[in-house]
């Protein structure tokens, strides 16, 4: 089914977060101040986090438990998934991608091409997964790994390979975590130092507040708002202008409809004079035009600079 872009706008937004940063950043304190998170411990390190802000884990020993464990029975109760590490994510997807097809193994155990492929699409279904099919946000935690260039030291996250490219692609926006002057910021524009993703009203950077006795932090929750409330402006611009349209198009479509071989050239300066044309509406309306003085029988004189009848051509003996 075609959609218009008013049509695609989601009544229930959910967003898919990366948060990457060095060890003891705040990482992790971040990423469970989404709405109502479910930890998924994959680096099994929930008994670091201080008391106050350890919440419901699952600490998978297989992508397939984890897989299992992710139902909608399961998940009722909870509004993101936080995936702490992603590197260790990827680390299951892999061998579950061995486990599903000796052919995505070389001799030494490693990932073949062929596995490369396989744990690229398995990471897209999760993604894919949790953002449509259970309807939570995603946040996915990275560690850093530091890429030494001309001189210049660049932040990635820490994940094996071109899967980075496939973890980028599946998110809706991704920051670095850093400390500067003593404070914590993240940044969501990409720069000279690492990449980002930012979109749908999120800012180039954040100061993270430093969060007092007896606060769980609410950080990405209000973040989330904002990205709810800005695509919900847009969804409801996008249905006004498409309204708009609808209705220019409507308007003219008559005109054309009751067009006749004596007014084709009035409507057409009319057409012409359009000054507020709005998405689709000029080729829309174009379009019928063409449609009508093709049932007309008429064709452009290019020197009359006029639409006239065809002439019949007559046939030789």
């Amino acid at each position: 089914m075609i959609k218009k872009p008013a049509e695609m706008i989601n009544t229930e937004n959910k967003f898919r977060v990366l948060i990457a940063g060095y060890p003891g950043i705040g990482k992790t304190t971040l990423g469970l101040s989404a709405p109502k998170p479910l930890l998924i411990d994959t680096d099994f390190g929930a008994n670091r986090i201080i008391d106050r802000l350890q919440t419901d884990c699952m600490q998978p020993n297989t992508y397939q438990e984890l897989l299992n464990d992710l139902t909608v029975e399961n998940l009722k109760n909870y509004e993101t998934l936080v995936v702490d590490t992603g590197g260790k994510l990827v680390d299951l997807i892999k061998t579950h991608a061995i486990k599903l097809d000796s052919k995505n193994s070389k001799k030494d155990g490693s990932l073949s091409l062929q596995g490369y492929g396989a744990a690229k699409q398995l990471f897209s279904d999760f993604a894919y997964n949790v953002h449509y099919i259970l309807k939570k946000h995603l946040v996915i935690i990275f560690h850093v790994t530091e890429d030494k260039q001309d001189e210049e030291t660049k932040l990635r996250i820490l994940v094996d390979g071109s899967t980075k490219n496939t973890v980028w692609q599946e998110m809706d926006i991704g920051g670095f975590i850093e400390k500067k002057n003593g404070k914590r910021e993240i940044g969501f524009e990409p720069c000279e130092r690492y990449f980002a993703k930012r979109t749908q009203g999120v800012n180039a950077t954040y100061n993270i507040p430093e969060l007092p006795n007896g606060v769980t932090g609410d950080f990405l929750t209000k973040l989330f708002e904002t990205m709810d409330t800005y695509t919900k402006e847009v969804g409801a611009k996008a249905q006004e202008q498409q309204k708009e349209c609808a209705e220019l198009v409507n308007q003219y479509a008559e005109i054309i409809n009751n067009m006749t071989i004596e007014n084709t050239n009035e409507v057409m300066e009319q057409i012409k004079a359009i000054d507020n044309h709005i998405l689709t509406s000029e080729k829309e309306i174009k379009a019928h035009f063409a449609d009508k003085i093709k049932e007309l029988n008429m064709q452009w004189n290019k020197e009359t600079k006029q639409y006239e009848v065809k002439q019949e051509v007559g046939t030789n003996e």
